[in-house]
């Protein structure tokens, strides 16, 4: 399918998204929301692709926030159906099978740092800034950036980021958790590419069912996610994916899983 706003290329198991509106630095509107979850839907239903790499075109942002020129159009009934979409979207790729990645090579803001937020694994140039600036336009994060933030870096953190609107550097992301890893912009993608090859190394049921287990983990209590997690394993032993691994490690090769 043709896009406007992404550009999607495949690669075997593993996609690379990059948003492509450089003269809006990337700026988050409708179409490009709808596009994203097209292109998802695809990956899920197509059962290939197993990591995808989010990222910007150009040097200067990932995704600089939503687009103001529509966000200045909306009322309160456009209003809640635009970030019922976003909310949308960013649900699929969180609770998605496949792994997501953001590669941050710029500006997150608004919207965008939300966008990376649902997405499993966050990496990040040295040149990138992010930040929830909404409370400056009158506004508040509204794809579920006052809920994730939260979860990621803390109560507190989360509301002197979100009630300042302060724009923090990639080091201090790193410093409080916002991202995992921190690279030279022009090893940026490499590092992405890196990473997501060795996920796809790996038995694709046991990256799926952790991802699952970690993301549902945080919304009950200890003794029901310990719960989830003991109903898993068992369920792994049963399967190709663990008898594969195992005899790798006792044969000393590496495994070829099949993921069934």
């Amino acid at each position: 399918m043709a896009y406007n706003n992404i550009i999607v290329e495949t690669q075997g198991a593993k996609a690379t998204v990059t948003f492509n509106r450089p003269k809006a630095l990337n700026a988050l509107n409708t179409e490009t929301l709808l596009e994203v979850k097209q292109a998802f839907t695809e990956f899920e239903n197509g059962g290939e692709v197993r990591v995808v790499i989010f990222t910007g075109a150009g040097e200067k942002a990932f995704i600089a926030g939503a687009d103001i020129g529509e966000l200045k159009t909306l009322d309160v009934v456009t209003g809640k159906k635009f970030v019922e979409t976003g909310h949308s979207v960013l649900a699929q790729i969180e609770n998605s099978r496949i792994v997501s990645i953001s590669a941050v090579n710029g500006f997150a803001l608004g919207g965008g740092c939300e966008f990376m937020m649902a997405t499993d694994i966050r990496v990040a140039s040295e040149n990138a800034k992010m930040g929830q600036p909404e409370v400056n336009l009158g506004i508040i994060p509204g794809f579920g950036g006052t809920q994730r933030l939260t979860r990621l870096v803390g109560k507190g953190r989360a509301k002197e980021l979100t009630f300042s609107a302060r724009i923090i550097k990639a080091d201090e992301a790193l410093r409080i958790g916002l991202v995992e890893f921190v690279f030279p912009a022009d090893q940026l993608m490499a590092e992405a590419n890196k990473l997501a090859d060795t996920i796809l190394s790996k038995s694709p049921l046991g990256v799926q069912y952790a991802k699952e287990l970690i993301n549902r983990g945080g919304e009950v209590d200890l003794t029901n996610a310990n719960a989830f997690e003991i109903q898993a394993f068992a369920a792994l032993c049963a399967t190709d994916d663990k008898n594969e691994g195992l005899g790798a490690f006792l044969e000393k090769r590496d495994a070829k899983f099949s993921g069934k």
